[in-house]
């Protein structure tokens, strides 16, 4: 595995990295991210996306960068343009192993649900997650870096979809607009009436009781 390679503010997003890859002799190249380290409720979702590079779908750009509508639009052009391999860690698995073990099996997963065998995985951040492949890891590539931003695209809508349908079942904590983040209205009811099943327990401040709010 190489060292993290860290890009510059606002790069631009292209294909250079998977082209480059492709020259270098591997042959299929997934992107890899994930979404849900902070909250304090819900799962962790990872993405791995292996574009058709001639086929792209336009405006691809780190989810957190993008509209609500215009993620969905994408994520429908990705699957229907890529292969693309999803999972998810529960809460109950996020207290059991910690968060940042459970962010790099839910990478290992998503490459694993891929129809695909990649010999090359471009992850997000510098802390990748040991793999059945090549690995790049690159500081903000979902913000640089075509497929990684595919795949946090993918990522985010999945959980975002997973946390409106849980804000449905407890609505009090608005999960719908905060995906389990801790704002101040989500902190005010835990303060008020506690964790919902979909907590995570060992996460400050309900690892203390919630003390501290």
């Amino acid at each position: 595995m190489t060292a993290p390679i860290r890009t510059p503010k606002n790069p631009r997003l292209g294909l250079e990295r998977e082209r480059a890859a492709r020259a270098a002799g591997y042959q299929c190249i997934a992107g890899l991210d994930e979404v849900g380290r902070g909250p304090l409720a819900g799962p962790v979702v990872s993405a791995a996306v292996v574009l058709d590079l001639d086929a792209v779908p336009q405006g691809l750009a780190d989810s957190k960068a993008l509209t609500a509508q215009k993620r969905e639009a994408l994520f429908a052009e990705i699957l229907a343009t890529s292969q693309v391999g999803i999972a998810s860690i529960s809460h109950t698995e996020i207290d059991s192993i910690n968060i940042r073990q459970a962010s790099l099996l839910a990478m290992c997963r998503a490459l694993t649900a891929l129809p695909c065998k990649p010999d090359m995985a471009l992850v997000d951040g510098n802390d990748p997650p040991a793999l059945p492949c090549s690995v790049e890891a690159i500081v903000k590539g979902d913000s640089s870096i075509a497929s990684i931003a595919a795949a946090s695209i993918v990522a985010k809508v999945v959980r975002d979809r997973l946390m409106a349908r849980l804000g449905n079942a407890y609505p009090a904590y608005g999960f719908a607009t905060n995906a389990g983040y801790s704002t101040k209205v989500h902190l005010s009811v835990l303060a008020s009436d506690g964790p919902c099943p979909f907590h995570r327990l060992s996460f400050a401040p309900l690892k203390q009781g919630l003390l501290d709010l």
